[in-house]
């Protein structure tokens, strides 16, 4: 497939009319317009279906709930294109795989379960019977439990991660490896060190009473386009936005609402960024060390004055824990350091810090430009202990804020899929079943790679996702990935991982958000939980392209029924009625109660946060400051002359996609780009537009190499590189991951730069 490149730099705002045409085009190009407008009409409101793609939290007052890459999401999903035996007699696994993962989504949906035939290459059509047989006589024929992994992706709904951890935990294993632990890991362990909660404490309302909002490593525009409106409007009223993120994004500098007509027809747009700082990758906890630091100068300058404290001493006093120790570290940590590691400037951070005093309620928010480096964990807690100062927890307008990935990937954990499963969980589950199910830790996903590339893998299932782009070192993740006895792929479209296939391989063709779901009795809706703790139905309205397409809840009750039987738990009987899944979560899950009566409250119900009240479940009771120090190094084992992080095209929604240009960032018809100061290009003797090689430093012995990549002038730090994925997932070394997260340093790879050696596009075999 061929598209016209180019290099055009956007000077227009976010959102507006470049939205509007976007999102008219995909509408078009799904080959099903009239369905598709209807979809957008339902998405997001009472009766329809939650978007696919982010997990922001719904207004429920807006006309049109979704933004263009929502947009993207449903008419990607909702085509008329299909891909049945006919086009797999006709393409061979290993062509395929010389096909960019474009190419392998855009050819449509998967329609009937097909099995590989390792003889002939070519994926065959199966009987649902005989899939599920298969599978299930692979985990009865296992040496033990622990062989079988459980994948999970963010996209899987309530009432079917419940099952699947139930199925998982009876048949012996806490092996729940998701797309959590590639991306957002450090903020829940991290949160849940310091109060207790590994989830954010606000409302989306709380955005519409901030004084002070402070955005960390997240592009909005293109990750959760929703959030701009929250931002929007909370600069209009006076708030003021602090942004603290590598790249200069076109969503954080101002936005154009597309769905008001005068923004979509005039240069009319709103400045969403009051400051904007563009710290070294990795040096966000410098950053707000910084300003703790300037903070803490100043409160003993006013105290010696005789002034008020500007801190909330009172919160302090009651509910926290371990300042004393967060201040002397601060005091062990130099300015040099803080500006070094940090790449602002003293003042920068003074200034940013003023903002935050000045303001009477903060919310700081943040997303994977903060999650995915090794010391991630103690940078959501340095965070955290900015926002304790201020007293800033369980009031109006302030509080922490993660912003999740995919649209579930919150209520996935909340479900039970946790490779650590709370011992109270646990507990609940064996009381209201009568079994015991296992209490030692599973595997994460880096963790399953490794043991799958120990041979000690006999069935992989994969509830959504795409693990073969998505998780790091992809070479080696597409060995592990052959070695397995089994794998098993419940999957709406083609992707990279169906084309690794285990000895033996299924792919199973599940229904997507926003098809009808009918079942023995009747038609079902799900469930699913948003960024804030809100669950709420999602129901969809489309007829499924084929008979043959299972819902991901009945596909798993069916995997468990060939499994395990119906000794303990009627499986089929919870696939023909998800209402008694919902029963069950309520007698298992805290804070569902009355589940099925409580779907029924316009906009979902919250499920609530105990920090948010005040209550703390940590060993004092109370918030814990961290008294980390500085890491020293972003990149401790290597002094590489650059850092590299990976992040999503504006037309990407992780692993999906949907097209080849990234239209705030100015790239058309191309993904091999890289991102680099100018001044940068020049100290290598090159010139924008030149043709390079990126190579990894590591000291493990093993070459991670990606060739041929473009130079792309950019608003970045000296020093700091930013390309896409998976195109450079070859590059994040398996065993380079998080400190206590297991999270894959996704965004600081340490890189070496030099002249193309070849032209070829890079394909992944």
């Amino acid at each position: 497939m061929k598209f016209k490149t180019a290099i055009k730099p956007y000077h227009a705002a976010a959102g507006g009319l470049g939205s509007l045409e976007a999102t008219t085009r995909f509408v078009i190009d799904s080959k099903n317009a009239l369905k598709n407008m209807r979809n957008l009409l339902r998405m997001n409101k009472a009766r329809g279906f939650d978007c696919p793609g982010c997990a922001w939290g719904d207004d429920n007052k807006s006309t049109f709930s979704f933004c263009e890459n929502g947009a993207k999401a449903v008419t990607w999903e909702a085509t008329r294109r299909q891909i049945d035996a006919t086009f797999f007699a006709q393409h061979s696994v290993t062509a395929l795989n010389r096909q960019s993962d474009y190419f392998l989504e855009y050819q449509g949906r998967l329609t009937e379960p097909l099995r590989y035939n390792p003889q002939t290459d070519h994926y065959e059509p199966i009987s649902w019977n005989d899939a599920l047989a298969m599978i299930g006589e692979h985990i009865k024929a296992m040496d033990n439990p622990n062989q079988l992994e459980l994948y999970t992706s963010g996209r899987a709904s309530n009432e079917s991660s419940w099952l699947y951890q139930l199925f998982g935990r009876m048949v012996g294993t806490n092996n729940f490896p998701d797309c959590s632990n590639m991306c957002h890991e450090a903020s829940g362990a991290g949160l849940k060190r310091s109060i207790g909660v590994g989830k954010g404490t606000i409302h989306l309302a709380d955005f519409e009473k901030a004084d002070a909002i402070f955005v960390f490593g997240q592009n909005p525009g293109t990750n959760h386009p929703r959030m701009l409106h929250s931002l929007r409007h909370a600069a209009d009223r006076g708030a003021r936005i602090v942004t603290f993120n590598t790249l200069r994004e076109r969503g954080l500098e101002r936005f154009a609402d597309p769905q008001k007509p005068l923004e979509v027809v005039t240069p009319m747009a709103g400045v969403i960024s009051s400051s904007y700082y563009q710290p070294n990758l990795g040096g966000d906890m410098a950053a707000v060390r910084g300003m703790a630091k300037a903070l803490l100068e100043t409160q003993r300058q006013r105290l010696a004055n005789g002034e008020a404290s500007i801190f909330d001493d009172a919160f302090i006093a009651q509910h926290t824990h371990g300042i004393d120790a967060w201040f002397a570290q601060i005091d062990a940590t130099d300015w040099q350091t803080i500006e070094q590691q940090s790449g602002l400037t003293q003042q920068q951070l003074r200034d940013a810090a003023a903002i935050w005093q000045s303001a009477k309620q903060v919310i700081c928010t943040w997303a994977m430009g903060i999650t995915q480096h090794k010391h991630s964990l103690d940078t959501v807690r340095e965070i955290t202990n900015l926002q304790l100062l201020g007293g800033h927890l369980g009031k109006p307008g302030a509080g922490l804020c993660p912003v999740r990935g995919h649209s579930n990937v919150q209520g996935n954990r909340t479900m039970g899929i946790d490779e650590k499963p709370p011992v109270a969980l646990l507990d609940s589950l064996a009381r209201h079943f009568n079994f015991e199910p296992p209490r030692e830790h599973g595997h994460h996903t880096v963790e399953a790679i490794s043991a799958m590339l120990r041979d000690e893998v006999k069935v992989l299932l994969a509830l959504g996702g795409n693990l073969a782009a998505a998780a790091p070192d992809t070479p080696l993740t597409c060995e592990a990935l052959r070695r397995c006895g089994l794998t098993v792929y419940i999957s709406t479209k083609l992707n990279r991982s169906h084309l690794m296939p285990g000895k033996q391989s299924l792919i199973l063709p599940t229904l997507g958000r926003t098809e009808e779901d009918m079942q023995a009795s009747g038609r079902q809706f799900v469930t699913v939980e948003d960024s804030f703790s809100m669950v709420h139905a999602s129901e969809g309205i489309g007829k499924p392209l084929a008979a043959t397409q299972r819902s991901e809840t009945a596909i798993v009750a069916g995997i468990a029924h060939a499994t395990l039987g119906s000794e303990k738990v009627d499986w089929l009987a919870l696939a023909g009625d998800y209402n008694l899944i919902r029963d069950h979560i309520a007698a298992t899950i805290p804070g569902f109660n009355n589940f099925n009566v409580r779907c029924e409250e316009p906009g979902g119900f919250w499920l609530g946060n105990a920090a948010a009240d005040l209550r703390f479940n940590t060993p004092s009771g109370k918030a814990e400051f961290s008294a980390a120090a500085l890491p020293l190094s972003v990149c401790p084992e290597t002094q590489a002359p650059f850092v590299l992080q990976t992040l999503r095209s504006h037309d990407q929604y992780n692993t999906t996609i949907y097209g080849l240009d990234d239209r705030y960032r100015g790239v058309y018809g191309q993904r091999d780009v890289l991102f680099m100061h100018p001044e940068d290009i020049r100290s290598l003797g090159l010139n924008d537009g030149d043709r390079v090689d990126i190579e990894t430093q590591s000291t493990d012995g093993v070459q991670r190499r990606v060739e041929d990549f473009r130079l792309v002038a950019y608003d970045i730090p000296r020093g700091n590189l930013a390309a896409y994925y998976p195109e450079t997932n070859p590059l994040v070394p398996l065993t380079r991951f998080g400190d206590g997260t297991g999270t894959p340093t996704s965004k600081s790879i340490p890189v070496i730069i030099t002249p193309a050696k070849v032209r070829e596009t890079l394909r992944i075999a």
